[in-house]
């Protein structure tokens, strides 16, 4: 976007004001006369190939503390978020994300900011500029009833009312519609999110259940902390009524199921082996990331698809099954700990866990990984665009990211043989947990692990735009 504007300057004072800026810009910023910092705004989006408004630059999120109160009978939102950040940059005004709702005052450090709108767009100018390094907080208050967003392949994702309830998820940009933040999946932080709803209903969230108490109005408040890094789209809220179920994982880790009423007794079989899956799992790519676990199902019809939210997948009814459930238990892992450096990466998410229902399959059920393979291989759709190449934003969820991204992992497996790839599936999980990675990072990993030049696999699999002859 280029601004202009008319001032009225002749064209050698125009001239002279566009060298000091010039000279500004290369120098970063141009220190005032009083010798204190002079900041430049951060950028208002990351530059996302798919979502280039998504995100902000500038600062970098440390953890989101969320309180929100939320009235079913209106669908009326209530929300404070304090943002605890640090500027990587000297900051004069910083973006965040926020679609819909209504602000109604922010603070930089405890004092009131300046606040702009355009759009999605929340600009927000301190006080007093942040220099680079420096930590702060970022207050916002903010209410409406929230709206959810229709992406560009059609499916429906943010925060969505039902009848006596709500169920929130994010992927990808759905996030910005219930709570501000730097919503872009490279910029990982720790939450705290507290849910005052109606006494009676439930009120679920990522992570550790720390507390439940009787607020005023006849409403319950309970908090939840994930403790581990999570991208923005994987943090996620489920308000109504639900029958829930708590155990505990591989040894320590906390499990909560939930799920509607009416599905409880016919999902409580499958819910009951999570703990089984985990640990099979855990077996196959190393230490579980996260200090809890967990899954809801919800009624058909609400979502069109199950969603890896960290800690807590969300599944509709027609979509709770052993392969599912596996392919999004492996998500825990392979996108929620390994997280995608920006959406063209998505394939390291689907492309993974797809294979984790090739391997659950191979190992329990008695299909070699080569048939699964096959069967994908001889799929039309799989073949319309290379894995770590989707053509628009609409593609990303598409067969070819997921099923031709298992198959980049199955030809590197035939490469490198089963010990090798074994350790590289338990090396990557390790060396990138709760941190972001690109294809660029995976594809130098596995060559390095092999000891060996992969082109072969990448120039074929990764990013060619033909099938070969044979598979």
């Amino acid at each position: 976007m280029i601004l202009s504007s008319r001032t009225g300057r002749s064209p050698r004072a125009a001239a002279f004001l566009a060298a000091a800026l010039a000279v500004c810009g290369l120098l970063a910023s141009c220190a005032p006369e009083d010798g204190g910092v002079r900041g430049t705004p951060g950028a208002s989006g990351l530059r996302d190939p798919y979502f280039p408004k998504l995100g902000n630059g500038g600062y970098d999120v440390g953890h989101y503390a969320l309180d929100l109160a939320f009235d079913p009978a209106t669908g009326r939102l209530d929300g404070t978020a304090r943002i605890t950040a640090r500027a990587t940059q000297d900051l004069s005004a910083l973006n965040l994300d926020l679609s819909g709702l209504t602000v109604e005052g922010a603070a930089v450090d405890g004092e009131e900011a300046a606040v702009n709108r355009a759009g999605d767009e929340l600009t927000l100018r301190p006080r007093d500029e942040v220099p680079r390094g420096a930590g702060f907080t970022v207050t916002v208050d903010y209410s409406g009833v929230p709206e959810p967003l229709t992406d560009a392949d059609g499916s429906t994702e943010g925060w969505m009312n039902t009848s006596g309830g709500a169920v929130a998820v994010g992927e990808p940009a759905g996030s910005t519609t219930w709570f501000p933040g730097n919503h872009h999946p490279s910029d990982k932080a720790t939450y705290e999110i507290a849910l005052t709803v109606p006494s009676g209903l439930q009120a679920l969230s990522n992570g550790v259940r720390v507390s439940s108490a009787a607020a005023p109005g006849g409403r319950t408040r309970t908090v939840w902390r994930s403790s581990e890094p999570m991208a923005s789209y994987l943090a996620t809220v489920m308000i109504g009524r639900y029958e829930t179920t708590t155990g505990t994982a591989l040894g320590t880790v906390p499990v909560l199921t939930a799920a509607d009423p009416a599905l409880a007794a016919s999902t409580a079989p499958l819910r009951a082996e999570l703990p089984t899956v985990l640990a099979r799992q855990q077996d196959r790519f190393g230490p579980y990331p996260f200090g809890a676990a967990g899954a809801v199902v919800t009624t058909d019809g609400l979502l069109g698809y199950a969603l890896e939210t960290q800690t807590r997948p969300v599944f509709p009814a027609g979509s709770f099954d052993r392969t599912t459930l596996v392919h999004e238990l492996a998500h825990q892992w392979f996108g929620n700990s390994v997280t995608p450096e920006s959406w063209r990466d998505i394939w390291l998410n689907e492309g993974f866990a797809t294979y984790a229902e090739w391997l659950y399959a191979e190992e329990y059920g008695s299909v070699p990984a080569r048939r699964s393979f096959e069967a994908a291989f001889a799929d039309e759709d799989n073949w319309a665009f290379p894995p770590a190449d989707p053509p628009a934003a609409e593609n990303l969820f598409d067969p070819p990211v997921y099923q031709r991204g298992a198959m980049v992992l199955h030809k590197l497996r035939e490469t490198v043989g089963d010990e090798v790839f074994d350790g590289l599936l338990r090396g990557w999980a390790a060396g990138h947990r709760h941190g972001n990675a690109s294809t660029e990072d995976f594809t130098a990993y596995a060559e390095a692990v092999a000891g060996r030049d992969l082109a072969g696999v990448w120039d074929v699999w990764l990013y060619g735009k033909d099938r070969p002859e044979r598979p």
